[in-house]
């Protein structure tokens, strides 16, 4: 009663083993990586009395979706919708995730028989000069039936007359997971997959933030080109005073050259900025997948104040970097690349099963004594292989902890660039506070100095000195707010833009037909 007990638990456990299969391969945990508690350049004290910039509440909403809009300016959100359907670097990077979806796709299919047919009509005679008995049931047809059950008509052909074979085999052939092998290839093929996406996400990610900058770079050149435009009108006033004085003879025609030197090497600074401006829009009329020759956006002077922007807490950033995700998900498809080699040491079952109808005569061909059929298992196991399945399973563990390492190179690198915008934001604010008042420095000095030179006090070469002072002092501003509007842009790409890894289309999501990207 013990033995058959015992045998009947063996059975069943063969059973379940044969209808489930175990996986074999290490279990996947998403590698560590530390989060700091806090952001060191976010010190709420060295905020206060900042001008242009403020620091978000933790109670304000997390970044969601158009994260563009944030900043207020419609001619930037018209821009940043035309990259999601004309950008192709986004299109390309899409097509890429759809090639790996497909793979996952193709790994399922692994799991279900494969049936195929193969149907036949062979006309054949045997050579007169051979000592072969009657082959009628013998044909051609690679249907592996060999068994001269073509004989459904009763007759049997001589070796010299033509006769016509008619063969319509079915043939199945099914290896059942038993060791997981299939399924590590789907769960790696489905990781990649999720990989894919969460590059899709970063591209996109990468050529928004692009967008914005070089959005914000063309409008700073249109400041700076007003503020050259009205530099060159003072400076045309100033000469116009010199020509003046000078034929009255109060000044010398030093003063005059002078003059008209400031003033021409100004026109020529200030025609020099449509260089950059045309590239800026040349560059963003690429990024939204329009001929720059068609392209053009509407001069206006840079005005948009950056935006208090959420932020969150650190270890949120692991969740809302798709380049992050991607790299975790990189990890886990590794994962699964060893328990696909160590099945290679567990043997292979194949079933495997062939049926259909042969006949010499097409009026017997589907009758029931034309009907054949051969059915059964096979295993094969590798017995010797010089050590090669455990250099492949020592291959694919390096490339593991080389992903790991770079799923840690990539959150490290995330914290840099958050840092390293949020330092900017909170450095710049400060010296926009003191560049601001040194313009007006630079404005006081410049009235005294056009005032004693008209009472004759000063000669004009302290007016130019003056004038030139005031308008350095002038761009730096404004290339100070430029740099404070990228540096706003850069750390909303650094914190992950509106995604986080939620998104990511699940193993299930990915055999269906149903759209996943947006």
């Amino acid at each position: 009663m013990i033995i058959f007990r015992l045998q009947a638990t063996i059975c069943l456990a063969a059973t379940l083993c044969l209808l489930e299969g175990c996986m074999v391969g290490p279990k996947y945990h998403r590698p560590s990586a530390d989060a700091p508690a806090a952001y060191k350049e976010l010190t709420p004290a060295e905020f206060k009395d900042t001008d242009g910039w403020k620091v978000a509440q933790p109670n304000d909403d997390a970044l969601r979706g158009k994260w563009w809009e944030i900043f207020n300016d419609p001619e930037l959100n018209a821009l940043e919708e035309k990259v999601n359907v004309s950008n192709q670097t986004i299109a390309s990077a899409a097509a890429s995730f759809f090639a790996a979806r497909a793979l996952v796709k193709e790994a399922r299919a692994q799991l279900f028989p494969t049936v195929t047919v193969n149907p036949a009509i062979t006309v054949q005679r045997p050579s007169a000069t051979t000592s072969r008995g009657g082959g009628g049931g013998s044909s051609g047809s690679g249907s592996g039936s060999g068994s001269g059950s073509g004989t459904g008509s009763g007759s049997t052909p001589s070796s010299t007359s033509t006769f016509t074979d008619y063969t319509l085999p079915f043939d199945a052939t099914w290896q059942p997971d038993l060791f997981g092998r299939i399924r590590n290839t789907i769960r790696s093929a489905a990781y990649g997959a999720q990989s894919s996406a969460a590059d899709v996400e970063n591209t996109r990610l990468t050529i928004q933030a692009e967008v914005a900058a070089d959005f914000f770079q063309l409008r700073g050149q249109d400041s700076l080109k007003e503020l050259l435009d009205s530099t060159v009108i003072a400076f045309q006033e100033a000469l116009d005073l010199t020509r003046a004085l000078y034929e009255t003879g109060i000044d010398s025609e030093e003063s005059v050259r002078q003059a008209e030197t400031q003033l021409e090497a100004t026109k020529a600074q200030d025609a020099a900025l449509g260089i950059q401006r045309a590239q800026f829009e040349h560059a963003i009329a690429m990024l939204t997948g329009q001929p720059a020759s068609t392209f053009s956006i509407p001069v206006e002077p840079l005005i948009t104040s950056p935006p208090a922007i959420p932020f969150g807490v650190p270890s949120q950033l692991l969740e809302r970097r798709p380049d992050i995700a991607a790299a975790e998900r990189l990890v886990a498809q590794a994962n699964a690349q060893i328990g696909i080699a160590r099945a290679a040491y567990f043997p292979t079952v194949t079933l495997s099963a062939i049926a259909g109808f042969e006949s010499t005569s097409f009026a017997n061909w589907f009758t029931w004594p034309s009907r054949f059929f051969s059915m059964g298992p096979s295993a094969a196991e590798t017995l010797f292989d010089a050590g090669l399945r455990h250099a492949t399973v020592e291959q694919f563990r390096a490339q593991y902890d080389a992903t790991v390492a770079n799923y840690r190179q990539a959150v490290l690198t995330a914290f840099q660039q958050v840092e390293d915008n949020l330092a900017s934001l909170r450095i710049l604010s400060v010296e926009i506070q003191h560049q601001d008042a040194a313009v007006k420095a630079a404005q006081r000095t410049l009235v005294l100095a056009d005032d004693r030179y008209k009472m004759g006090i000063d000669p004009y070469l302290n007016v130019i000195t003056a004038q030139t002072a005031l308008l350095s002092n002038q761009e730096l501003a404004v290339n100070l707010r430029i740099q404070q509007m990228t540096a706003s842009g850069g750390l909303i790409q650094a914190l992950g833009g509106g995604w986080d890894a939620s998104q990511l289309p699940s193993p299930a999501q990915l055999v269906t037909k149903a759209p996943i990207l947006p």
